[in-house]
């Protein structure tokens, strides 16, 4: 196989997104069929693919006649939420190779439908968490297997975006939050935090998350933006009484001792930020203002909080001569424009290379199964108060002789 050639399902801002500032970059992609149950969206991916490659890919609203072409190697799967699972189990049984774009599962069967039709199928199927391969979280990885923080207790993330326009236009605009707002309490994002910290505690290869506790905030950021904001919006949303806590925070507890704190915050004015913070016995990483503290080489010299974060602030750039992987010190231009600062590039080529050379995929079915099993749970656990919920264990014990696997080469010299 020269090229993977790939049919991309679901055409939104992921999807189409994908394909204008990423596969098509990507020299071993070739993009031969788009769908999306919206024709105007299947026409302006095709109209996009045609005049970057002088080719109209096939064109279709139903899934499954993506699935059944034999000029289509791989899918993305980058639909609504709700039917991310049952379009991805249905492509590794046709036998597709399989990106499956991030989100929350509603389901813990859903979860383990996708786990065992891979093990049934062996089609590979990679979870699409561009996060992981993100500067600051390979960076502080890094620093992490070097023993730079000594050993590691806990670990924090955030999805914290004001998407209180995106969401309440999601009837005009065709997107699936805004149902999701109405109905669900939940992290019903919860990968974009976890992938990355569940891969530097070496989730599913030799430990596993045991335990979620969660809670929400009331829901209060929705419906103050509807009324003030009423002469832009549809009126009808006066109406709608949002299931959303605003704040929404998570305590996972993993086997070997450390825990996971997750927060998603979307609808009440703030800057994006994912809290991303490593905390071990010997120092801490810090992403929001890209802080290290090391024992022995920074002092605690101020008691007024700013004033230590003044001295340190963006002090993480001292480290990444030594630290940072050669994957970001490699990188182009055209890689940084691709999408989110480079890291979309760099997640679908990690899938490129892995489909075209028949390699393990370094975000895996398992990875997959348990980061979307947390929207499920924490949902549950809301319902029920903070009830404390059991996370499964989709590897079937396997976790515990599977080798850790970093998404990228960490050499540390």
């Amino acid at each position: 196989m020269n090229k993977l050639r790939m049919g991309v399902i679901g055409l939104g801002n992921r999807g189409f997104h994908a394909i204008q500032h990423t596969l098509l970059k990507i020299d071993d992609v070739e993009v031969t069929a788009v769908c999306d149950e919206y024709e105007d969206r299947v026409e302006n991916a095709a109209a996009e693919v045609n005049a970057a490659t002088g080719k109209v890919p096939f064109k279709t609203t139903d899934y499954t006649k993506v699935l059944e072409r034999s000029d289509v190697d791989a899918v993305l799967v980058s639909t609504a939420w709700e039917s991310h699972i049952e379009i991805a189990a249905a492509a590794m049984e046709a036998g597709k190779i399989t990106a499956l774009e991030v989100g929350g599962a509603y389901s813990i069967d859903d979860c383990w439908n996708l786990v065992r039709t891979y093990e049934r199928t062996k089609t590979p199927i990679m979870f699409m968490e561009n996060c992981c391969y993100d500067k600051a979280e390979l960076l502080a990885t890094s620093m992490a297997r070097a023993g730079l923080f000594g050993e590691i207790v806990h670990c924090q993330g955030a999805y914290a975006h004001d998407l209180r326009y995106e969401i309440l236009t999601g009837k005009e605009n065709r997107h699936y939050r805004l149902r999701n707002y109405i109905h669900r309490n939940c992290d019903n994002y919860p990968t974009h935090d976890l992938g990355p910290i569940a891969k530097l505690l070496n989730i599913n290869r030799g430990n596993k998350m045991v335990s979620l506790v969660t809670v929400a905030s009331k829901a209060a950021g929705l419906r103050d933006y509807v009324r003030n904001n009423i002469g832009k919006l549809d009126k009808s949303l006066l109406e709608v009484d949002f299931r959303q806590g605003d704040i929404v925070h998570t305590l996972i507890t993993c086997n070997n001792g450390e825990t996971i704190l997750l927060k998603l915050d979307t609808t009440l004015p703030r800057f994006y930020a994912r809290d991303f913070t490593v905390r071990g016995t010997k120092g801490f990483y810090e992403q929001n203002t890209n802080t290290v503290f090391i024992e022995g080489i920074h002092k605690e010299e101020f008691w007024h909080t700013p004033d230590s974060y003044r001295c340190l602030l963006n002090n993480a750039v001292e480290f990444e001569d030594k630290y940072l992987p050669a994957i970001w010190k490699e990188a182009t231009a055209e890689d940084l424009s691709s999408g989110h600062g480079g890291m979309d590039a760099f997640v679908f080529k990690a899938f490129v290379k892995a489909a075209l050379n028949n390699e393990e995929m370094p975000i895996d079915v398992y990875d997959a199964a348990s980061w979307m099993s947390i929207s499920c749970l924490s949902e549950e656990s809301i319902r029920h108060m903070g009830r404390p919920m059991s996370i499964p264990d989709f590897t079937n014990g396997k976790w515990i002789t599977r080798p850790p696997k970093d998404v990228v080469e960490i050499n540390i010299n």
